[in-house]
C-alpha cells in the first residue's frame, strides 16, 4: 500500500491550523462515550455559532452543501422553479438546486467577484412582469468578502422572494453594516471543510431565524424520523447531522476565530503590500465598512500590462513547492450546466482567467510569505512588468 507524505517545505494554500486545544475537546467527546451524532459538543458548538453569527437559530451539519440542500427544500424549491444565483462561485453551493430538481440562473459578478445585483434587481423586476419569479435568491459572500446583503435582502422583500447566502467562506467576516456575514438572509450556510478558515475536519452549518424553519431542517437531517418509539416517516430525508467528534474539534477552533481572520489578513497585507509599485496587479477589495476574512487572498493579473498571464505564475509557484490554484471557474462555463440561462458573464470569465488565489494559510511564517512574494516578484520581473521596491 502507497504512503502519500507531504513534499517538504510544501506551502500549502489554505491548510489546517489547530489551535492546540482540539485534544483537550475530543477527549471530553470520547470520555463521555458520544461518538456518533448529537451530543454536548454538537449542543456547545451550535451556541457558539448562534453568538458568533447573531442568528437565533443554528443547526449542525456534515457540510455546508447540506445547509444549502436543506434551505432549497424548505423554501419549495422544485422541479419547473428557478433559482437564482452567482456564476462566480463554487459548486458544492449550486448542485443542491439540481438536488431538487431546480434550475439555476447564473448572474454575473461585479469586479470584486460577487454578484452583481444590479443585474439581479433588473431582472426581478422583468420576471415579476410575467410572473415567473424564482424561489430563492442565492448569493455568496466569496474568498471572505461579504455581498450587499442589505441590499439582496431589500430585492427579495420587495418581490416576495427568499434569501439564501453561502458563507460557507465567510465564517468571521462582516459587511458594511457591521452584522456577521450570512446576516441579513432567510437563511445562511456555512462551511468547516478542512481547508475553510476554521474546520471541523468535515462540516457545515444552517442558521436562520425562522424557528419553524429550523425545527423542519431537524427532522431532515436526521432521516425524517418523526417523534415515536419505532422509526416512523412521512416523508424521506437526510443523513446530515454532524458527529459530536467533529463538535468537539469545532469548538476548540470556534475559540480562536478572530485570531485566524487577523492573520489571514495581515497576510493578505503583506501581498497587497509588495505589489502596490507593480501596474497590472490588483487584488479583490471589500465593500467601505465591511471587515474581510480574507479566507484566500486573490490576485488579478493583466497579462497585457505584465507579460506574465495567471498560468504562468501558477506554474512558477508549483515549480518553487508552492501551492495556488485559479479563481473559481463561473458555473456557466462548466459542462455540467451547458445551456443553463445566464444573465451577463464577462467579469467573472475575466477574473477566472486572470485570478489567482494564493498561499493564505494562517499558519504561514515569514519566511513562507517572503518566499511566495519573492518567487511571484522573480516572475513578474521576467514578464518585463514594472519593478518591485518591495521584493527582493
Amino acid at each position: 500500500m502507497a504512503v502519500v507524505s507531504n513534499p517538504p517545505n510544501k506551502i500549502w494554500l489554505s491548510p489546517p491550523h489547530l489551535s492546540g486545544r482540539e485534544q483537550h475537546f475530543i477527549t471530553q467527546a470520547i470520555a463521555s462515550n458520544y461518538i456518533a451524532p448529537l451530543g454536548p459538543h454538537v449542543d456547545q458548538f451550535e451556541g457558539m455559532l448562534r453568538e458568533l453569527t447573531g442568528f437565533q437559530n443554528v443547526l449542525a451539519l456534515s457540510s455546508g452543501t447540506a445547509a444549502i440542500h436543506l434551505a432549497l427544500r424548505l423554501c419549495g424549491a422544485g422541479v419547473g422553479d428557478e433559482v437564482w444565483c452567482p456564476t462566480m462561485t463554487f459548486i458544492g453551493g449550486i448542485a443542491p438546486i439540481l438536488y431538487q430538481g431546480a434550475k439555476p440562473r447564473f448572474f454575473d459578478c461585479d469586479a470584486n467577484a460577487l454578484i452583481d445585483l444590479d443585474l439581479v434587481e433588473s431582472a426581478m423586476e422583468e420576471a415579476a412582469e410575467f410572473g415567473h419569479l424564482p424561489k430563492a435568491l442565492m448569493i455568496a459572500d466569496l474568498y471572505g468578502l461579504t455581498c450587499d446583503a442589505k441590499k439582496a435582502a431589500a430585492i427579495c422583500a420587495r418581490f416576495g422572494v427568499k434569501l439564501i447566502n453561502d458563507a460557507a467562506e465567510a465564517l468571521g467576516a462582516t459587511d458594511s453594516t457591521g452584522r456577521p456575514s450570512g446576516q441579513g438572509s432567510w437563511a445562511a450556510a456555512y462551511s468547516f471543510n478542512g481547508n475553510k478558515i476554521i474546520t471541523t475536519s468535515g462540516g457545515g452549518a444552517l442558521a436562520t431565524d425562522d424557528d419553524e424553519m429550523i425545527s423542519r431542517a431537524r427532522i431532515l437531517a436526521t432521516q425524517a424520523r418523526e417523534p415515536a418509539p419505532h422509526y416512523e416517516h412521512t416523508t424521506f430525508g437526510y443523513n446530515y447531522r454532524l458527529s459530536n467528534i467533529c463538535a468537539a474539534i469545532g469548538c476548540a477552533q470556534l475559540e480562536v476565530l478572530a485570531d485566524r481572520v487577523d492573520a489571514r489578513r495581515a497576510i493578505f497585507e503583506r501581498y497587497r503590500e509588495a505589489f502596490a509599485g507593480m501596474v497590472g496587479i490588483r487584488f479583490l477589495d471589500e465593500q467601505p465598512g465591511s471587515r474581510s476574512n480574507r479566507w484566500l487572498t486573490v490576485m488579478l493579473i493583466d497579462p497585457a500590462v505584465t507579460g506574465v498571464n495567471r498560468e504562468t505564475l501558477r506554474l512558477a509557484l508549483d515549480h518553487a513547492g508552492i501551492e495556488a490554484r485559479p479563481a473559481w471557474k463561473p458555473m456557466h462555463m462548466q459542462p455540467v450546466f451547458a445551456g443553463s440561462a445566464c444573465t451577463g458573464g464577462s467579469m467573472a470569465e475575466l477574473i477566472f482567467e486572470n485570478g489567482l488565489c494564493l498561499p493564505s494559510g494562517s499558519a504561514m511564517t515569514d519566511a513562507e510569505i517572503d518566499r511566495t512574494i519573492n518567487t511571484l516578484a522573480h516572475t513578474l520581473r521576467a514578464g518585463h512588468a514594472l519593478p518591485l521596491a518591495a521584493a527582493s
